[in-house]
């Protein structure tokens, strides 16, 4: 073992702080990486402050994990000191079931989270990426290509992967009509990888002050959701729809919107349980799904989509000393459209 420096939490109402945390030594199939950026995601927000139960302190967030590979282990061919990795949400899974050999180990029932998941080799929980170093089996690591902004790629390894994956899945191509309700951290993902494979795209936001924004980023069309007309016009004509948005809203007006056979997939995560008519399913053969991150392989595809086609997250950059004045922002929506930390911060403390 080796102690790591990092941020952590005590408690649900403690403010993020300086700490040592002891990370383990490599294994054969182990790869070691300095940590360079690190994103925030909400769902950090609401692990910390223990909004979704089950919360285990001190906790280190992070799982958008963007670095410079420093050891690995014997077994590890891939991989070599100095090249750049990422990893994301999982750091393990079992690689026996139906679902990883599936290439979807997200969905493994004995998945490992980033942080605050039981840790086999220490005991006790995995710590994330507000640290200055980070210990993966070689089956999560990620390659980040070289041409990229890394604090920008740093979101990608979720919010990224959260919005290509469903895209992928539902076959957004050239000539299709997506639509993408919200534009936040996960709905400017889904803008720029939407235009990127070749949809007409068209962006949903209860503030007309986005439309700008929304174009910039690669939309065709903006609707502001609120104007029933704006809303009627589109009535029938979406193939697919992406719905980034985590406060109640009516799916309803947004079922109706589909072509026959079309789909809504959720992304984001209301507090409260969604009404739906079964006439917005049934007169259409509209879909309802959801999606949740993506495997290692599609994650990489991810990366290498981005890669070709330029694209990163919006971020702004902040030192770690500036991650609960960061936290108070996310809770305001006040960030286009991701925060990155600089790691290079944790070596002052």
């Amino acid at each position: 073992m080796y102690k790591a420096k990092a941020y952590s939490a005590a408690s649900a109402t403690s403010p993020l702080a300086a700490d040592a945390i002891e990370r383990r030594d490599l294994t054969e199939n182990d790869i070691q990486i300095e940590i360079l950026f690190c994103g925030i995601c909400h769902s950090d927000l609401h692990s910390v402050r223990d909004e979704w139960g089950g919360a285990v302190y001190p906790i280190v967030p992070g799982h958008e994990i963007v670095g410079r590979i420093t050891k690995v282990g014997s077994a590890v061919t891939q991989f070599k000191p100095g090249d750049l990795a990422g990893v994301g949400c999982m750091v393990d899974s079992d690689g026996s079931c139906p679902q990883c050999k599936a290439g979807l180990e997200q969905f493994c029932p004995n998945m490992i989270q980033t942080y605050n998941s039981p840790d086999k080799h220490l005991g006790g929980v995995t710590y994330g990426g507000y640290s200055d170093s980070i210990v993966v089996d070689r089956r999560f690591v990620l390659r980040v290509p070289p041409n990229l902004d890394l604090a920008g790629v740093a979101p990608l390894l979720c919010a990224g992967i959260t919005t290509y994956s469903p895209l992928r899945h539902h076959g957004v191509t050239k000539g299709k009509k997506v639509g993408v309700v919200g534009l936040g951290g996960l709905g400017h993902m889904g803008v720029k990888l939407a235009h990127a494979m070749g949809a007409h795209v068209v962006v949903f936001t209860t503030s007309p002050d986005k439309k700008e924004d929304a174009l910039r980023l690669g939309a065709d069309e903006v609707v502001v959701s609120r104007n029933s007309d704006e809303m009627q016009k589109h009535a029938g004509s979406f193939d697919f729809i992406l719905d980034t948005v985590s406060a109640t809203h009516d799916i309803n007006a947004y079922l109706n919107l589909l072509q026959v056979g079309g789909n809504i997939t959720l992304v984001g995560a209301p507090p409260k349980p969604l009404e739906i008519s079964a006439f917005s399913l049934i007169m259409g053969r509209h879909n309802l799904s959801g999606s949740m991150i993506g495997g290692i392989a599609e994650t990489q595809e991810m990366l290498d989509f981005c890669a070709e086609h330029n694209i990163t997250a919006d971020v702004e950059v902040i030192p770690i000393q500036k991650v609960n004045e960061a936290y108070d922002r996310l809770l305001k929506s006040d960030v286009k459209y991701r925060f990155s930390i600089d790691m290079s911060s944790l070596k002052s403390e």
